[in-house]
């Protein structure tokens, strides 16, 4: 999982002109991502993204950043291989940040914004954060909830009264609760801050997860799950090779069918009866 964020420095910008800067936002991270694994030294193909955009933190404070869920490799430039990313490692998020700061600077000099941001904001370091999360089943369930949640549910909403607000919330790294009690109207800014503008997409697909490689995501199963064997049914990849695989044992080309998956059901009493 990948996450970039948007310095403080900015915060009152993306405030005043939340579809611009969610967007170049979206854009620079997706972009530096995708040219930083590129590169040789690391993926060395092209990967696949999904995107979402956060913007609060526990105590309701505002927080702009985006998380992404990145498979672990990416398809060759010729679109016969899979390339696996090292176990541990995926990118330097160092050269990440300072790439990604470089985009969306590019970018916002494209709005008419670029020079109302001070100076230094491009001379300090932009926080962008990488870490494996296995199969990505657990990055998935912490993601999912924030596709359709708003910035606090109403069981953390312990009291309203005497024009207060108290609620409960968990601070990074503790599973504690704390307490945190606000006036019902900073409690209202804090939280009407978080409403998108309307028709602003808050989940993306970038590179191999994009809506126009969807048809094309048996061929990236048949990859992972047989090596360098080439779907008959995926004519791009077959137009760059020539032909298709081989059969090892006979030699006739081979012909994909489809992905069979693993049964829930236990055996047949007959089998087992047969194989005891």
């Amino acid at each position: 999982m990948v996450t970039f964020t948007l310095p403080s420095t900015l915060h009152d910008m993306a405030r005043q002109h939340q579809a611009i800067i969610y967007g170049l936002l979206f854009r620079a991270s997706a972009e530096a991502l995708q040219e930083l694994a590129w590169d040789p030294r690391y993926v060395g193909g092209k990967i696949g993204m999904v995107g979402v955009l956060h913007t609060w933190g526990r105590m309701l404070n505002y927080h702009p950043h985006v998380h992404y869920l990145v498979p672990g490799g990416g398809l060759s430039s010729d679109g016969r291989e899979w390339l696996s990313a090292r176990r541990t490692f995926f990118i330097p998020v160092k050269a990440l940040s300072i790439l990604f700061r470089a985009k969306f600077r590019d970018a916002l000099k494209k709005t008419g914004l670029f020079e109302q941001v001070p100076a230094e904001v491009w001379q300090q370091a932009w926080v962008t954060h990488c870490k494996p999360v296995g199969k990505g089943y657990g990055a998935l369930r912490y993601l999912a909830p924030y596709i359709f949640r708003v910035a606090i549910s109403n069981r953390r909403i312990l009291k309203v009264a005497d024009g207060q607000v108290t609620f409960r919330y968990q601070p990074s790294g503790c599973n504690r609760w704390k307490i945190c009690t606000l006036s019902a109207a900073e409690f209202l800014r804090r939280f009407l801050q978080h409403v998108l503008p309307k028709g602003f997409v808050k989940v993306r697909y970038y590179g191999l997860l994009s809506p126009s490689y969807r048809s094309r995501l048996p061929y990236l199963h048949a990859l992972l799950d047989a090596g360098e064997s080439t779907p008959e049914d995926c004519p791009h990849e077959q137009k760059a090779s020539g032909s298709a695989p081989q059969c090892p044992t006979c030699g006739h080309p081979m012909r994909w069918v489809q992905r069979l998956r693993p049964r829930s059901r236990c055996p047949p009493i007959s089998l087992l009866s047969s194989a005891a």
